[in-house]
């Protein structure tokens, strides 16, 4: 048996990158969810940072359903 090691080394390496997008992706959104608490708190209005934090989450949606995906297909 043979292993290859730069496949191995590549997957290593798009799975951690895929992990730390994901990370990032959700904190981005849990920022703009404490945003705009914040600003509703202070008496203002702060919905673009309640857009952006569910786009973050819709797009950490998309990535867990496309890697379901690939894991199915």
């Amino acid at each position: 048996m043979k292993i290859d090691w730069a496949a191995l080394g590549s997957v290593f390496g798009v799975s951690l990158s895929a992990t730390v997008a994901l990370v990032a992706l959700f904190t981005l959104g849990m920022v703009g969810l404490s945003k705009h608490e914040a600003a509703t708190d202070q008496g203002g209005a702060a919905t673009l940072a309640r857009t952006g934090a569910y786009a973050c989450f819709a797009l950490c949606a998309a990535a867990v359903a496309y890697g379901i995906y690939l894991i199915v297909v």
